[in-house]
C-alpha cells in the first residue's frame, strides 16, 4: 500500500482518492463483485499456438543433433522429475511474508479453500510503516509463461488501489521459486486507518487461474 505524496493534502483535507492507499495484496469478504473494468484485461488475451507437453518436446527432433543439443541448453533449469506428461503448467502459490523493519516477519500461508481467514481481518498492518510482499511458489509439470499478480483493494466498497506486477517466466523444479516486491509504504490518519477488503490473483498469459483468494486486512495505529 502506498501514499501518493503528491496527495497529501488531499489527505489532511479528508479527501481519499484510488490512489492514495495501495495494499500489494487482495481480498474481498464483501459481497463486492469486479466490475468491467476489473475484468477488461482478462478479456484481451494473447492467443498462442496450442501448449505441448514438456517431455513431448524433449523427445521430439531428437535425431536432429544441433537441435537436441539446442533444447538441453535452453532446458537445462528444468527438472525432470517435476516434468508431467500433459501441456497445462502446474502453479502453486505456497505463502505469503509481509517483511517491515519495525517488526518480525508476517508468515501467511495460502488454506487450500482460498479463504484465509474467514471470520475477521488475515492481517493487520501498521499505518506509515514501510513493507514489502515476498511470494513463495512453485511450478511443475510445465513451463508457465507470464506469471504474474493482480490485486485489488476496497475500502467501504469503494476501490482504493489496483496492482499488477509481471512475476515472470519459469519452468518445473523441486525447488520453490520466490519473488520479491517492490517497498511499499502503508497510508496514515484517520481516513487511512480502518478495515479494508481485497482479491489477489496469480494468473499467465493464457489468463489461467492458479490463486484467487478473498480476504479482509485492518490498518491501526500500531501493529498487532
Amino acid at each position: 500500500m502506498a501514499l501518493d505524496d503528491d496527495k497529501k493534502e488531499g489527505e489532511a483535507s479528508g479527501e481519499t482518492s484510488e490512489k492514495d492507499i495501495g495494499l500489494s495484496i487482495q481480498n474481498s469478504q464483501s459481497s463486492l463483485s469486479p466490475t468491467e473494468d476489473d475484468e477488461d484485461d482478462e478479456d484481451k488475451k494473447l492467443q498462442l499456438g496450442p501448449m505441448i507437453a514438456l517431455k513431448e518436446q524433449l523427445e521430439k527432433d531428437k535425431d536432429d543433433e544441433s537441435l537436441r543439443r539446442w533444447k538441453e541448453q535452453l532446458l537445462s533449469v528444468v527438472d525432470l522429475e517435476d516434468v508431467g506428461e500433459t501441456p497445462d503448467p502446474v502453479v502453486k502459490i505456497l505463502d505469503l511474508t509481509i517483511r517491515s523493519p519495525d517488526r518480525e516477519e508476517m508468515l501467511l500461508t495460502i488454506p487450500d479453500d482460498g479463504l484465509p481467514n474467514p471470520k475477521g481481518p488475515w492481517f493487520t498492518i501498521k499505518e506509515g510503516s514501510k513493507y514489502t510482499l515476498v511470494f513463495n511458489f512453485r511450478v511443475t509439470n510445465n513451463i508457465v509463461s507470464g506469471l504474474r499478480y493482480n490485486n485489488t483493494v476496497w475500502k467501504t466498497g469503494v476501490k482504493v488501489d489496483s496492482t499488477k506486477a509481471m512475476l515472470g517466466t519459469f519452468s518445473p523444479q523441486a525447488e520453490p521459486y520466490q519473488h520479491v516486491m517492490p517497498e511499499e509504504t502503508t497510508p496514515s490518519g484517520m481516513f487511512a486507518r480502518g478495515s479494508y477488503s481485497a482479491r489477489t490473483k496469480f494468473v499467465d498469459d493464457d489468463n489461467k487461474c492458479y490463486l484467487e483468494i478473498n480476504y479482509t486486512f485492518d490498518i491501526r495505529k500500531s501493529w498487532q
